[in-house]
């Protein structure tokens, strides 16, 4: 057992950092890699023990909970300082970026709700506040401009397709496609966004302007009007 020992007086097989350049990270458990970031532990507690006890903190439990926590709230922590609370949040924040980077390596042509859920899927299903953004796509469906117009509750107020629109004209779009997400996790469309869809179709048809699709973000879910056959 390890439970109470110091770092150094753990066996060399069983600390993280050995373990890791003997076995490769892959073969540590999640405790093991965070000991290795946080590479000490607190007073009376070593550095694998406090990692254990913060991925029972976080909500939800474990790693995924870990991308949750903010500044403030690492640090009310015990054994959480300045330095250990940035660290966390900096490789929360690379991983969302590696895998942002990842999904937008593979998906540059948009042809499904499928690939735009790709395209999103780990940038957006752990944000807390609702985005809406704008894809625009030229006549090969290419990707050539992303922006998000808004963050807080989706409704027909801000989300009009006068401001999609002027946008997309401002891009000489071909085409368009709307991503939102829902921060409960269940991305089953609300009847607010129902009337989203059909306003933004209509304007679509009305300018000339094939509307795509309007894709909902859950966690590990989506929900894409066209495939659902929802779009006119």
């Amino acid at each position: 057992m390890t439970d109470n020992l110091k770092t150094n007086d753990i066996p060399e097989a069983d600390r993280p950092v050995e373990k890791c350049l003997r076995c490769g990270p892959s073969g540590l458990s999640d405790a093991e890699l965070l000991a290795v970031i946080l590479r000490t532990g607190s007073r009376g507690e070593n550095s694998l023990n406090l990692a254990r006890r913060l991925l029972r903190t976080a909500r939800p439990e474990g790693i995924l909970g870990l991308l949750h926590l903010k500044g403030p709230e690492l640090r009310k922590i015990r054994g959480i300082g300045k330095v250990k609370a940035a660290e966390i949040l900096c490789i929360g924040e690379l991983s969302k970026r590696m895998w942002r980077k990842l999904a937008r390596t593979e998906v540059r042509r948009i042809r499904s709700g499928e690939d735009l859920a790709a395209f999103c899927m780990e940038d957006m299903r752990h944000l807390e506040q609702e985005e809406f953004r704008l894809f625009i796509m030229n006549n090969k469906g290419m990707l050539i401009h992303e922006e998000t117009l808004f963050r807080g509750s989706v409704n027909a107020s801000v989300a009009s397709p006068r401001e999609v629109y002027i946008e997309a004209l401002r891009w000489q779009a071909v085409s368009i496609a709307v991503v939102h997400n829902h921060p409960a996790g269940d991305p089953s469309p609300s009847p607010e966004d129902r009337r989203i869809t059909e306003q933004l179709a209509e304007a679509g048809r009305a300018l000339g302007i094939y509307f795509a699709d309007h894709v909902i973000i859950g966690d590990q879910a989506f929900f894409s009007f066209r495939d659902w056959g929802l779009i006119r």
